[in-house]
This record gives structure tokens, sequence and C-alpha cells, in this order.
């Protein structure tokens, strides 16, 4: 068969465009493509919400490629391995209550099973603005990150959503733009972000669960997002309280999808 430059670039453009126009209206979208993203992602797609996942890198996963330093293994916590488990990584016990576990084969499992129960995952893609209406998030505005990094005065695009999850880590993206822009307060004490703290992974780990939930109508942050904005301790790389994080979010904002059919 005669291979034609044309009909490649006429395939991908098509089947692109389809793919980001039936995600322009979504259940959920997801900011930041690292584990408590994908996690989160993965099971609210798999209970058969429509969920979309953006990430402003060129690589999905975030920072769990390289492991620790570099050292591409992470290690996750009795109550993490979970998790793993249900993603069929398989884990190995280094000492009571720690277990460790690839980088590579740990992230991109979760990214391939994350695609493959539905989710729409676009990266090189950067949350800009938000859309809000009653004092509610109602959807994303996006844009290239090629576009953002080269400072053009390109307009964007903008996506509609249920419900947003900021899993975009220390930079807490989304929430930022919020306390910037939107003539109101987080739901945090202070009202603003508070920022996180120096690491300490025993209070982070359970501290990244306790601040999974949601900053503003709307909006739920999970991962180090959480911990940045409620003001708590970072945690290096121990990766159960990320996983266990993505957990909740979709398992909280399935409840409030669910009752409001």
């Amino acid at each position: 068969m005669a291979i034609d430059e044309v009909t490649i670039s006429r395939a991908i453009i098509e089947r692109f465009l389809r793919k980001f126009s039936v995600s322009l209206v979504v259940d959920v979208a997801v900011v930041g493509g690292g584990p408590a993203g994908l996690v989160a992602a993965y099971y609210l797609a798999r209970d058969g919400y429509k969920v979309s996942l953006f990430e402003r890198k060129l690589s999905i996963g975030g920072g769990m490629w390289g492991g620790g330093m570099m050292f591409n293994e992470i290690v996750v916590q009795e109550e993490g391995k979970r998790i793993l488990d249900e993603f069929g990584i398989r884990s190995e016990l280094y000492e009571d209550g720690y277990y460790t576990a690839d980088a590579v084969e740990s992230i991109s499992t979760i990214c391939s099973k994350t695609a493959q129960v539905g989710a729409k995952i676009f990266n090189l893609m950067s949350v800009e603005d938000v859309v809000v209406r009653q004092d509610r998030v109602v959807g994303l505005v996006l844009n290239w990150t090629a576009v953002e990094m080269a400072g053009l005065h390109v307009d964007p695009l903008t996506i509609r959503s249920k419900y947003v999850i900021d899993a975009t880590g220390h930079d807490t993206e989304v929430v930022k733009v919020i306390e910037h822009k939107v003539d109101a307060d987080l739901l945090t004490p202070t009202g603003r972000i508070m920022g996180e703290k120096s690491l300490w992974a025993e209070v982070a780990e359970h501290m990244t669960l306790e601040n999974t939930k949601e900053v503003f109508p709307g909006v739920f942050v999970a991962g180090m997002s959480a911990n940045a904005t409620f003001g708590a301790y970072r945690m290096g790389p121990i990766f159960g309280g990320m996983l266990l994080s993505g957990e909740k979010a979709a398992t909280m904002i399935a409840q409030r999808l669910e009752k409001e059919l």
C-alpha cells in the first residue's frame, strides 16, 4: 500500500478535532496529569462520567517518572499499595509498611489505563482562566502551552464542566486564577491560598487526604495542590497519599453528580 503524507495529516487533524469537540462539555475537567489527577480521572471515567484531563507539559505523569532525585523507584505505604494493586502494578515489600514500585511501570500503567477507560487526555494545553457564573466555576479557558511560552497574543478556547479538579501540584494553577480574578474567598481558613510548608512526609501524607476537598464552588483540589492550597507540608517521593487523594476526589465528585441526576 502506498503511503500518502496528506492522508496522514488529515487523519491526525480530523481525529484530534473529533476528540476535542466531544470534550467541550464534560462532567469533570481534571487539570494536571500527575498521579493524583490521573487516578481521579480513571475512577470517574471508569464509572461512566465524561472526563477530560489537561496537562500543560508534553509528558503525562507529573513527578512520578523520576522517583526520588532521578532514582526511578517510588515508595508507597500500606494504604497506597491498594491502588497499585487495582491498576495491576507490581510492588515489593521493603520493610513493614513500606512498598517499592518501579516508577516508569507505575505511571505508564496509570496513564494507559486512564485512557483505556475513556478519559480524554490532552497534553500541551494550559488553563489560563476560569468561567464563573453565580459564584461557581462552570468551565475552563484553555490555550496551547506553546502560545503561553512564546508570549503570543492568541485568544483561547473555552470548555464547560460541572466540576473541576486542580491537580497541578505545587503551582495550584487553577486555584491561583480564582484567587487573582474572582471577587470571592476560597474555602480555606484564610480565604486565600495558604502555601505549602517544608517536607514532612508523615504529616503530609495524612494531610493530603484531609485537604482533598472543595476549595471553591465547583472546584476540588487533589494531590500536592491540596496541601499547597490549605497550607500543609510536602511529602517528597512517597506516593500513596497522591494516589489515595485522586481516588477521594473522584468519590466526592461522583457523589455530587449522582445527587444532581
